[in-house]
């Protein structure tokens, strides 16, 4: 069976995926968020697990993980929540956070639980190139779970060559060297940096990630890669109006 995040990028339009913060608002949102975002035409979901110390993510993320655990959230609970979302949810679902957590609850017991619940792939910031094909690699192949590496404006192609001979599902491409949420539109920089990307013709598409929260900022992040990630803005959304009008906030993208 192929991956959903396969089929999904093999569909001839920008994809637009959404991040939120697992247990943030309120500890039970996690579902009703999904199937919302889902309903609304997004394509593709990252579901954050929260962790006490969440280095690539900037201030909003940060406090949405912060009060997601104070509110109760655990992988167990994460899981448990997620245990029928296939009966109701179609779109590729991806886990993202960090590595510890996975580590903590057994790599392979956390693979299994993926799979049983149908998530697609993993997105772990702080796992390395190299541990992760030493170590792991098997592993996540097992359980059919993708696993997604980022890539900023810093990384050398011969390192972007290398991540995407390890890649079967999408590369993360950080738009900036800055933390998540920050910066308004992108600069001349930015742009450099996806046409040089676009040039290399890479195998795997390219997802941008980071200071995306606009119809102006998704299309200009998509206009050499195939989509775009919207967290930040999402969350400060939630923040501000809870679970009921994520209508308004899709609408506003596209």
């Amino acid at each position: 069976m192929s991956n959903r995040i396969t089929l999904k990028l093999k569909e001839d339009k920008k994809l637009l995926s959404i991040y939120f913060t697992a247990g943030y608002p309120s500890l039970n949102d996690t579902v009703k968020i999904i199937e919302d975002l889902e309903k609304n035409g997004v394509d593709m979901i990252e579901i954050g697990l929260p962790f006490s110390d969440p280095l690539a993510d900037g201030p909003t993320i940060q406090e949405s993980s912060t009060a997601a655990l104070k509110n109760g959230m655990t992988t167990e609970i994460l899981f448990e929540q997620l245990r029928d979302i296939r009966k109701t949810v179609s779109i590729p679902l991806i886990i993202m956070g960090y590595f510890n957590p996975v580590l903590q609850y057994g790599v392979e017991a956390f693979c299994k639980k993926c799979q049983e619940i149908g998530i697609d792939g993993l997105i772990l910031p702080d796992l390395p190139l190299d541990v992760y094909q030493d170590d792991y690699e098997t592993i996540f192949k097992k359980y059919g779970l993708i696993n997604v590496f980022l890539i900023t404006p810093q990384t050398s192609n011969d390192r972007i060559d290398q991540i995407d001979s390890a890649s079967d599902g999408f590369i993360y491409m950080v738009s900036s060297a800055s933390v998540t949420g920050s910066k308004s539109g992108f600069g001349q920089e930015q742009e450099n940096y996806f046409e040089r990307i676009a040039k290399m013709n890479l195998k795997n598409p390219q997802i941008v990630g980071f200071g995306i929260k606009d119809e102006e900022t998704f299309k200009q992040a998509t206009k050499t890669a195939k989509g775009a990630i919207i967290g930040s803005a999402f969350i400060k959304h939630l923040t501000a109006y809870g679970t009921d009008k994520t209508n308004e906030f899709i609408s506003l993208i596209r």
